[in-house]
């Protein structure tokens, strides 16, 4: 089914918007099975999740955090405080701004103590095995039915997703749920990722772009039927889940496709 594009003039506009998304597929997962499994991406998705689920009192007392299952769509293979981790990242925004009354959500976070090398980076200090363990970690987490009632995602300007980039074999990958990546063109090269499996095996997937910056990018995503972006391949998805995007008005300047409010 085409991908559904909901566009508003103001950043604040869009968390609101992702917030009410959240809550309704939350509620949807909740009374079906009792909880509700999520997975996050790192990169300005944070600041948008804490504008939607923290500062938005409305969304907030709704959020039912004790039943909530929160993964990361992909990893960097650094400590989860260091800087660059999307948890941490998280950590930081959302999850330290709960109320001390609040449940807490199930976080499923890769294993640190399998960590060599510093920083992500790829040098004569890394143990590969050690990393292909963390990924082979991470999906023996991943639900039973490897299922997510929602991922939510991000689309750099380069048109990756996760951490799969344009013309990576890793777009081909079909046996691994995680995969290991060492040559990811954004630092830091090492990274786990969620690959084409487990998104198109998703009940919905949400992108959320902001700026000027994306318009390019959006605009061959949309409009260019060749385009082999991975935000592109991922919109092409045909086993049935639900592809949306929360842009703003700047994200989409130029690009020819029919927008809505959600």
């Amino acid at each position: 089914m085409p991908a559904k594009v909901y566009a508003y003039p103001e950043s604040i506009d869009v968390a609101n918007a992702v917030g009410k998304y959240i809550i309704e597929h939350q509620n949807q997962a909740i009374a079906a099975n009792g909880s509700f499994k999520i997975a996050l991406s790192g990169g300005s998705l944070g600041k948008v999740l804490k504008k939607a689920l923290i500062d938005n009192k409305e969304v907030a007392s709704s959020v039912k955090w004790e039943q909530w299952d929160v993964y990361f769509s992909d990893e960097r293979l650094v400590p989860l405080n260091h800087a660059d981790s999307n948890f941490g990242l998280f950590n930081e925004l959302v999850l330290n701004h709960l109320p001390s009354e609040v449940g807490k959500p199930r976080l499923n976070v890769i294993d640190e103590s399998l960590l060599t090398g510093k920083d992500g980076q790829l040098d004569e200090n890394v143990d590969i095995s050690k990393d292909i363990q963390i990924a082979k970690d991470y999906a023996s987490k991943l639900p039973t039915d490897g299922k997510f009632d929602v991922i939510l995602l991000g689309c750099g300007p380069d048109g990756h997703t996760c951490s799969l980039f344009a013309g990576h074999k890793l777009l081909q990958e079909r046996s691994e749920l995680i995969a290991y990546i060492n040559d990811s063109p954004k630092l830091p090269p090492r990274r786990i990722t969620f690959t084409f499996p487990v998104l198109e095996n998703a009940t919905s997937i949400a992108f959320v772009a902001e700026g000027a910056g994306k318009a390019i990018t959006l605009k061959e995503i949309f409009n260019d039927k060749k385009s082999q972006l991975p935000s592109k391949l991922v919109n092409e998805i045909d086993t049935g889940v639900q592809v949306n995007w929360f842009v703003d008005n700047a994200a989409v300047e130029g690009v020819d496709y029919l927008t809505a409010k959600y």
